[in-house]
Parts: structure tokens; C-alpha cells; sequence
């Protein structure tokens, strides 16, 4: 491709999520030029209107694998630039916020130009060193809640194309008795050929698989639109496996497109969503265990629920007037008819004081004595003696959530009233204390704090490690703190680590009509705790095993534990705390063979859980080492590490992912999204380009971060362009959500390949870890359906013609290591799908044109 813009290299700033939802810090792209800077500019004409031109998505792929559980999904797009110039298109992927980056190729003209990890300071070093001239240029956005969004971008010559692959990884969550796939869609524009696959394995057999109402990814809707259903084609292939394909035609996309709000000419902006459960063990689980590794996933289907102690923290300071009172009165009065009657409950609001409210009269109890504020709705001395009367009141106990009760905490919650500052410590301290007491009475009941907020402690302690030292010391009985973050303006990484020191998570309830709704989503979650205390002891025969110990399993949740093992493992019994006391769950003596590998999985969660442990700790130095080392062996794209790719030179750029929920301006008519520079916090289309090539500076921008996992949907993905001419940037000013730093850019030195014909075993075993345990010493490879040559070492000239390759395209059958997209083969059950064999060789069905010689 002819080279048309001076060579840079430029950041992309990728954000993760955690098991449970975290602040993260950011990790990077680093895209490097293959080409030498020039030095000057180009003008063109300043008087003739340039219209930008958005790019022709003629083909999107998505196919998404679950073996056991674990998903991985590859995105394909292929894109022309139908204009009569060259331009620019910009790749951009909404993932899920759960989910680990684990692989990025472009190919440009036939040639393909593959990411590869490194650790993030490396990868920023190399920027940083780098930078000498160019300029910045803008973001594809795509509205998505729970999401990371990923953009790169790339020039294209006139009438020629160009294909991205994004691949991803995540372990799916089971909540609410299911598990989900959810791939968000947003093209920008109808996409005459659109094909989504999901492939579904497990080693248990399937209770169900659904395909529900396409959603907008906004908003919770109460009822299912008919005219959304997908009309998907589900084939169960066995009682284990099934295959959902969902293709819609141009037409059906601009349907769908209308039913869900947007312009039709936009295409589809959606999310196809793919549900399922499998068959459960009544009582200790699923052991599965292959190679090296196992897995534990336990949700037990015969235990009856706990007895909870509900303690609502509601923050009524005056941020929360208006809406949001309302919205937080309607969820209440919804969650506390979901009370059961052997629960007991508690209701504190807080503002500058924390207030315990007597349910049975319908009125304040107790106040805390940190700041007396005279009330709105008397004279100066009657608010004077209430006060006094309030602090010298006894706190009163939880209330049983019989009918009665019920009834009258709704009126409770009617009088909330919106006014004051935010007194965090006494809210929290005050739940504790109601707790604590309890638990000296020898009460049962599972204790639960359900803590929300829409700002950040503003009276009182106002310190955030102060507040989360005195609290989780005072919570020496760890109960669980779940905190709710309301809005933009809560605290989002102070909720998080306090509820990770305490036991818990953090979730966020995004501003819109259906805010309410996510906080009854919320609650449905955690209502119904089964155990308490919850212990995998694992005595002997394992190694490197994830978290064995949790505070509490929720009645549609499950909990999953991995490690690693040798010869003579067998599962031990699980102990916990039941409706009953002390019980014991044993799992069946029988482990079963998966039928995907395991050592991803294992892979991902314990870099996902040393994650959150590091988030957590006040020293992230060991803890930082771990994740980085895990990250690179197994090429995530996490805090710790960054994603680096050589493409074709390119007019110098910082582009950035960040929260995907937070839609922006800049898009044209129906999301399309058209050529964009940055202005103040956002995006617009240039109306007069006047040079390409001038020199400017890039905005290096940190991702805000993106918090909760609403209930019920576990990811998002899908993908969009953005074209058009370059235009002068203006002159950056600093946002709230933005750290803008000035870039000066200048190209680097091609990156090695990583490929080579004659690549050693070790390397190869390296790269494929899944292949080591079948690799023999005498150069064969035993699969599980027959041995054959591995060829390693080997150059072999026959190209027998295979119909499906690693990238869904027809191709020629190669060794694995002449195949420069062996990468893709994440496990044996991968490689089986695309595995050709050829004069007794193992082979591997490659892409016409990506065979290594």
C-alpha cells in the first residue's frame, strides 16, 4: 500500500473489569509505524468541501466459543474504502467489561500486521520515547453499559480494503439461574452480510438454550418486544452442545433498527443475547479435570436459603433530591416486598447525621451526634430538642419482615427526605453496630449491608483510607458490603475497595428511567443467600489453586475454583454454613474429562482474582508481578500489560477505549460515525481539513472507569468504523474525565516476527500451551482422535485446500508452525474444528496467502 501520511506510533488505552466489577487502572496499545517519518505537509484545497465518507462494512463475523463455560469470541470486519482518496477507518470494538483482550491482527493489502503483549510501563516507555511530530486524532463510540470500548484505526487506499480481527476471552458468570452471551452489535450501518455464531460445549447436558429480545444495552426493559426476537436458528446438536446462528439480512437489520430508537440507515444497534443453563449436582458440584489442571464449578440446587438481615444505608443528602429520591423510594418499595418472612431488616438514611428509623412507629429512632442540623420542617428550639432526644435513643433492632412490617417500612421509605452533606463513616459505622449487636444475641440471620450513594463523604470523616481502615475493622465479623454507586458524581474507586475489604463488590446505577430497575436487578441477585462461609479444602496433589474461601453463594449464582494438579488428585468435601448450621457437600468421586481445555480458564481467573487483590492492597508490588507474568505468558491484555502491533504508516494518533456506557457527541445520522477530531471532552466532523501531515499534538487520555455488572448480563461486544480526511486539531482543553498530555511523534523500527519455519518444540509448546502434554519427544503429536507427524522443523511445499481456516475463510492446509494465525488455537477443542491432516501430518486449515515459507 502506497504510503501516504508521515510514520508514528500511538497509544491505545484498553480498560478491564474484574470478576466482580473494579476500578482499574489502564492498559495500553502501542501501535508502531513500519515506515520513516516525512518531514512537511501536504496541502489541499481549504475552498472545496471534503465530505466524509464512511467506510462500506461488507462482511462481520462474530463467532463465539463456550466450552465449559469459558468464552472466547473473535470478531472479523472487512471494510472498503469506497472513496476516491485515501482515508482513514477506524476499528472499534465494545468487549465485555469482564472480558481479557488476547489477540489483535490487521491485515492491510495481504499483508497482516499482529499484536503482541507487553508489560504496560515497557509499552509506555516505548512511547514515550517515540514521540516526536503529528497529530491527534478522534474516537468511534458506541453506547454500551458494563463495557470497554477498543478503537484502532488504520489509512486505506482508494477502491482497497482492509480486515480486523479482534479476538477476546471471559469466563461467564452464572446469575439468576443462567448464563449469558451477550454480543452487542453497532455496525453504524446495514451490513449486507452479518453472521453471528455461538458455539456452546459443555460436559453436562444442556436445561436450556434461548435466544430472547434483541436489547438497546441502555436501558432495562420490563416486558420483551415481539418484534425484537432475533428469530435465531438454535440447533442442539447433542443433550451437551448446541450451535446458534443468527444472520439478518439488510432489511431485518433496519427493522430492528427502528423497534430499538435508532435511524434504520444506522443498520442494527443492538444486543443478541444467547442464554442457557446447564443440569446441576445436587449438592458438591462439577469436577472436571484435564491434563495438568481442574476445575470446581459449584452452585448446589437442593440447599435451602438463609435467613437474612437486610441493613439498608441510604444516602438522602441533597445530590439526591429530584429523580433520584424517586427512583430510589420505587426500588425500595419494590425490594422490600421481595423480603421474606424469616428475614429481618433495618432502615438508616444518611446525610449529615446518620438516622435509624423505628419501623413500627414510622419514625426516627436514633440520630448520631456528629453534627446537629436544625429540621426544615420545625421552628429552631423543637429541632434542638429532637435532636437531643435522638442521640440519647436506643438503636433500635431489626425488624421482622412479616406483612405488617413490610407496609410500614414503605411508609418509612415515603418520608425520605433529600437535604444536607454526606456522612459516610456514621452511616456505615452505625449499620456495623446493629450487626454487631445481634451477633452477640446469637441471632442467625445472614447479615447484609446494602450501601448506597450518589456522592462522596462530605461531612464527618471525609478521609477515604481513614473511613475504610475504622470500617473493616469494625467489621471483624466480615460481613458482606455491597456498595451502589448512583450517577457520575459517586466515589467509584473508594465503593469498590471498601466493599473488596469488606466482603463484598460494587456495582453502579447509571442515570436514566430505568435506574430503579437496576437497583431491583441488584437486589434480585443477592436475595436469596443458600450458604455462608463457603470452603474448598484441598489437602494435597494441587498447586496454584484460585480463591478456596467465600463469604457467602447466592441462591442463581455459582462458584468456580481452578488450580492445578498431579497424578491422584481427588475432589475433597465442601464445608459451609446452611440454614441448619454447620453442612458438608461432597462432590462426585467421578471427575470428568472436559471437552475443552482448562488451563485458560484457570489462566483467567486467577489473573482476574490477583487483580482484585492488588485493587485492593495498599502495596501492589508482588501482586502487580503476578498478574504481569500471567498476563504475558498467556498474551491478556489486563492493568499490568499492554497490546503492541506494527500497521502502515499513518498520520500520527493517541486514540483511547474507555467507559462504554458514556455516549458522546459526534455521531452522524444513525450512528454513523464520520470523521472525527477532538474538541472540548468530545468528538465532531471537520468541515475543512487543510492539511494532511501538519504537525500537532496527541492526546493521551486515561479511560474513566467503568463499574457495574448489572444483573442479568454478563458482556458486550461488537464493532463499527468511522472514515474520513484528517483535519487540524484545535487546541486541547483539559476535561474532568481526561489526562491530556502534548505528544510529539516519531516513527520506530519494524518489529520482528515472531514466526519462523523452523521453529524448536520448546518454542512451539511456548506459544500453544494446550500442546504440550501431546507433543512426543520422537516429534509425533497424539491427538484424541489419532498420532501424527508434527513436522516441526520441517518446510513442506503440498497445499492440499481445506474449507474452513482459523479465520472462517477457505484455505490450504499447512503445518501449525507455517501458519502465521497458529496463535488462534487456544485449546485442542479450537484446533479440532479447524485440525487437517495431510500425508500423515497434523495440520491446520490456514488462510489462503498466510502460509509461512
Amino acid at each position: 500500500m502506497k504510503v501516504l501520511l508521515p510514520g508514528v506510533l500511538a497509544l491505545l488505552v484498553v480498560q478491564s473489569g474484574y470478576c466482580f466489577p473494579q476500578v482499574t487502572d489502564t492498559a495500553s496499545l502501542v501501535i508502531t509505524s513500519t515506515e520513516p517519518a516525512k518531514d512537511g505537509v501536504e496541502p489541499i484545497d481549504s475552498e472545496k468541501e471534503v465530505k466524509p465518507v464512511v467506510p462500506k462494512i461488507y462482511e462481520m463475523n462474530i463467532n463465539t466459543n463456550v466450552s465449559n463455560r469459558y468464552a472466547k469470541t473473535q470478531i472479523a470486519s472487512k471494510v472498503k474504502n469506497l472513496d476516491k482518496s485515501a482515508n482513514e477507518a477506524e476499528f472499534s470494538v465494545v468487549t465485555p467489561e469482564r472480558a481479557f483482550i488476547s489477540g489483535f491482527v490487521m491485515e492491510i493489502d495481504g499483508k497482516s500486521y499482529k499484536a503482541y503483549v507487553q508489560e504496560k510501563e515497557e509499552a509506555k516507555k516505548t512511547y514515550d520515547e517515540a514521540v516526536a511530530s503529528g497529530r491527534a486524532a478522534g474516537h468511534v463510540e458506541a453506547s454500551a453499559r458494563d463495557s470497554n470500548r477498543f478503537t484502532v484505526s488504520v489509512n486505506i487506499e482508494p477502491q482497497s480494503k482492509a480486515v480486523f480481527y479482534l479476538q477476546y476471552e471471559e469466563l461467564l458468570q452464572r446469575q439468576n439461574g443462567k448464563y449469558e452471551v451477550v454480543i452487542n452489535i453497532h455496525p453504524g450501518q446495514p451490513v449486507k452480510n452479518m453472521n453471528v455464531e455461538v458455539k456452546i460445549d459443555e460436559s453436562r447436558p444442556l436445561k436450556f438454550v434461548e435466544t430472547p429480545a434483541l436489547r438497546s444495552g441502555n436501558e432495562i426493559s420490563t416486558k420483551e418486544n415481539e418484534n425484537l426476537l432475533p428469530n435465531a436458528n438454535i440447533n442442539r446438536v447433542n443433550e451437551t452442545s448446541a450451535i446458534v446462528t443468527f444472520k439478518p439480512d439488510i432489511e431485518k437489520q433496519k427493522e430492528y433498527a427502528k423497534e430499538l430508537g435508532t435511524d434504520k440507515d444506522g443498520g442494527l444497534a443492538g444486543q443478541f443475547i444467547v442464554q442457557y443453563e446447564v443440569e446441576r449436582d445436587p449438592s458438591g458440584g462439577e469436577v472436571l479435570v484435564d491434563g495438568g489442571h481442574f476445575v470446581h464449578f459449584f452452585a448446589p440446587s437442593e440447599v435451602k436459603p438463609l435467613p437474612k438481615m437486610v441493613i439498608f444505608v441510604l444516602d438522602t443528602s441533597g445530590s439526591m433530591s429530584g429523580t433520584r429520591i424517586d427512583q430510589l423510594k420505587q426500588a425500595m418499595n419494590r425490594i422490600l416486598s421481595e423480603l421474606h418472612e424469616n428475614d429481618v431488616f433495618s432502615i438508616i438514611d444518611f446525610n449529615d447525621n446518620a438516622k435509624v428509623w423505628n419501623v413500627d412507629k414510622v419514625a426516627v429512632q436514633h440520630e448520631t451526634a456528629s453534627e446537629y442540623q436544625p429540621f426544615w420542617y420545625r421552628n429552631e428550639d423543637e429541632s434542638k430538642q429532637v435532636f437531643k432526644n435522638r442521640t440519647q435513643q436506643p438503636i433500635p433492632s431489626p425488624y421482622a419482615a412479616n406483612k405488617a412490617n413490610v407496609e410500614k417500612g414503605k411508609q418509612v421509605v415515603g418520608k425520605l427526605h433529600a437535604d444536607g452533606s454526606t456522612n459516610i463513616m456514621d452511616a456505615l459505622k452505625t449499620a456495623l453496630t446493629i450487626i454487631n449487636k445481634n451477633h452477640e444475641e446469637g441471632k442467625r440471620n445472614q447479615p447484609i449491608i446494602v450501601f448506597l450513594t450518589d456522592g462522596e463523604a462530605t461531612s464527618g470523616e471525609t478521609n477515604n483510607d481513614k473511613i475504610i481502615s475504622s470500617i473493616t475493622e469494625l467489621n471483624n465479623g466480615k460481613t458482606p458490603l455491597f456498595s451502589l454507586s448512583f450517577g457520575d458524581g459517586a466515589d467509584r474507586s473508594f465503593l469498590q475497595k471498601i466493599s473488596l475489604k469488606n466482603n463484598g463488590f460494587a456495582r453502579h446505577i447509571y442515570e436514566g428511567a430505568d435506574a430503579s430497575l437496576q437497583l431491583e436487578d441488584f437486589y434480585k441477585g443477592i436475595s436469596s443467600p443458600l450458604l455462608s462461609d463457603v470452603k474448598f479444602k484441598y489437602v494435597d496433589k494441587v498447586k496454584e489453586v484460585t480463591r478456596t474461601r467465600y463469604p457467602i453463594l447466592f441462591h442463581g449464582g455459582e462458584i468456580v475454583v481452578a488450580g492445578q494438579i498431579d497424578p491422584g488428585f481427588a475432589p475433597r468435601p465442601i464445608e459451609a454454613m446452611g440454614f441448619e448450621g454447620p453442612v458438608t457437600l461432597t462432590p462426585p468421586t467421578e471427575v470428568k474429562t472436559p471437552p475443552g481445555s482448562l488451563e485458560r480458564l484457570w489462566a483467567y481467573l486467577t489473573l482476574k482474582q490477583i487483580l482484585e487483590r492488588r485493587d485492593a492492597a495498599e502495596n501492589k508490588t508482588d501482586l502487580t508481578k503476578q498478574a504481569l507474568d500471567i498476563a504475558l505468558k498467556y498474551s491478556f491484555v489486563s492493568d499490568v500489560s499492554s497490546l503492541v502491533v506494527v500497521k502502515p504508516n499513518e498520520t500520527s494518533k493517541a486514540v483511547e477505549t474507555e467507559d462504554a456506557s458514556k455516549q458522546r457527541q459526534g455521531f452522524g445520522p444513525g450512528g454513523h460515525y464520520q470523521t472525527l477530531s477532538l474538541s472540548a471532552g468530545g468528538l465532531r466532523a471537520p468541515a475543512r481539513p487543510l492539511y494532511r501531515g501538519s504537525p500537532g499534538f496527541a492526546k493521551l487520555g486515561s479511560a474513566s472507569s467503568s463499574f457495574g455488572l448489572r444483573s442479568g448480563v454478563s458482556g458486550y461486544s461488537g464493532a463499527g468504523f468511522a472514515m474520513g480526511p484528517m483535519a487540524p486539531m484545535p487546541d486541547f482543553q483539559e476535561e474532568a474525565f481526561y489526562i491530556s498530555t502534548p505528544l510529539n511523534i516519531h516513527p520506530t523500527t519494524e518489529l520482528p516476527s515472531i514466526y519462523n519455519p523452523n521453529i524448536p518444540i520448546d518454542t512451539l509448546k511456548s506459544n500453544l500451551t494446550w500442546l504440550g502434554p501431546l507433543l512426543k519427544e520422537n516429534g509425533t503429536i497424539t491427538l484424541p482422535w489419532g498420532t501424527y507427524k508434527s513436522g516441526v522443523g520441517e518446510i513442506l511445499n503440498i497445499r492440499p485446500e481445506c474449507p474452513k481456516s482459523v479465520l472462517g475463510l477457505p484455505g490450504s492446509c499447512t503445518l501449525l508452525q507455517q501458519c502465521d494465525y497458529y496463535y488462534s488455537l487456544t485449546d485442542v477443542q479450537t484446533y479440532k474444528e479447524h485440525f487437517c491432516d495431510f500425508d500423515g501430518y497434523a495440520g491446520v486449515c490456514c488462510p489462503k496467502g498466510r502460509r509461512i515459507d
